[in-house]
């Protein structure tokens, strides 16, 4: 994987994926969007819309709604009071800090809007070391749709299989491994028997370091 430098390292690229795996806010997207499922009177498992586009899960979940009227209804929960805190994924500062030190290229993959990715990477405190932004708006299908992966390894000129991606959800590792590329399943989310397609599961950022494969 990759090119060796004059010391024989090996420099992936890594590719983070956003919330649950660098940002704790996953709690809180279940609960709006359980509003929303609540306020239509739907009873369907939230889990659904864990890792993937929102505009793609609610044609599935609403077919004879518009699509865009939805969206303004979940946007129109996020002040509402009573939601968890948005935080930073314990070790999730540190590893993005490792893998710049490293000298290895860096890249986000994210199913979230750009603003709320780029208010977010601030939070954490490493916006400055992403590269590559790929957010919802910069793809026609979301994850599990490889998609967004494939368009970050060509927007920093590498091959897909010189990628490590970092995903706490089932579709978002879907994604990373029909892109080809070598995933770790962080499970923050989800139990880690459920993130068993990944190359490696760990319970945390804090629990993994650069390079993650030998």
């Amino acid at each position: 994987m990759g090119v060796d430098d004059e010391r024989g390292r090996v420099r992936a690229v890594a590719l983070f994926d956003l919330d649950g795996t660098l940002i704790d806010t996953e709690r809180r997207n279940r609960m709006i969007w359980q509003m929303l499922l609540d306020n239509h009177q739907l009873d369907h498992d939230v889990a659904i819309f864990m890792g993937r586009r929102g505009r793609d899960v609610l044609p599935e979940i609403f077919p004879d709604h518009d699509v865009e009227q939805l969206i303004a209804e979940v946007f129109s929960y996020d002040d509402h009071p009573g939601l968890p805190d948005v935080a930073p994924v314990p070790g999730a500062a540190e590893l993005v800090r490792k893998v710049a030190a490293y000298g290895s290229r860096i890249g986000l993959v994210t199913s979230a809007r750009r603003d709320w990715a780029e208010t977010r990477l601030d939070q954490v405190g490493v916006r400055s070391l992403f590269e590559v932004l790929v957010t919802a708006e910069d793809v026609e299908v979301g994850k599990p749709d490889p998609a967004g992966f494939l368009l970050a390894a060509a927007r920093l000129r590498v091959d897909p299989d010189d990628c490590v991606v970092f995903e706490d959800s089932v579709a978002g590792i879907s994604a990373a491994k029909a892109a080809g590329m070598k995933c770790v399943g962080v499970a923050t989310t989800h139990a880690g028997e459920d993130l068993a397609d990944a190359d490696l599961v760990v319970a945390d950022l804090t629990a993994v370091g650069w390079p993650p494969f030998s």
